[in-house]
């Protein structure tokens, strides 16, 4: 087996490497609103569930060069977001806002998509995505030695369409949802094979 010090690789190649290996990984629409009112929408799969009660989220959100992005001076400034699962219709849409874009470039325009208004947070989430989360932010944690900031949201509203909800126990049928996943380079995949695993007793 090949052994690898990813502190002998460059930064890059230690990314693109790792970002290989931790798959597959959710991808999500971040809508954030900066203090002027602009408002900025950007695909992270550098995201994840981390409490279930309270119910809370991170989103690792890295600098453009020396200047944080638009979604963590916006959240920093107006903390509150929303999250919208990428599904595989939306795949292409996703990657249009994943442009290196000023901040006067509306992401949802440039992609051809529709605002739908929060109901307690300030950004809009995507109104063609089939779950959207609102959250507000409760904490940034620089990553030590890092270019990245954790952003622990809550979430304080939950946005599905009816049709990919279990009728029998009320969850998210995955197969319904389809969620897009990111792999490594410029992988993408979809869910595959879906099976079950009832948990041991004891």
């Amino acid at each position: 087996m090949q052994s690898i010090d990813p502190a002998t690789l460059e930064p890059r190649a230690a990314y693109r490497l790792l970002a290989s290996i931790v798959v597959p990984r959710p991808i999500a629409w971040v809508g954030s609103v900066s203090l002027n009112g602009m408002v900025n929408l950007a695909p992270f799969s550098f995201y994840n569930l981390v409490a279930g009660d309270p119910p809370t989220v991170m989103v690792s959100v890295g600098r453009r060069g020396t200047q944080p992005k638009d979604t963590l001076r916006n959240v920093q400034d107006v903390p509150g977001f929303t999250l919208s699962v990428v599904d595989e219709t939306l795949a292409a849409a996703m990657n249009q806002t994943s442009a290196d874009v000023g901040p006067d470039i509306d992401e949802f325009t440039l992609a051809g998509l529709t605002r739908a208004p929060s109901e307690l947070v300030a950004a809009p989430f995507v109104a063609e995505a089939a779950v959207a989360l609102e959250a507000r932010v409760v904490q940034l944690v620089p990553v030590p030695d890092a270019s990245y900031t954790m952003v622990l949201g809550r979430i304080v509203r939950v946005h599905l369409r009816p049709e990919i909800v279990h009728a029998r126990d009320g969850l998210v049928d995955a197969t319904r949802l389809r969620p897009l996943a990111r792999l490594g380079g410029d992988d993408y995949a979809g869910l595959g094979t879906v099976f079950a695993l009832r948990r041991p007793a004891g």
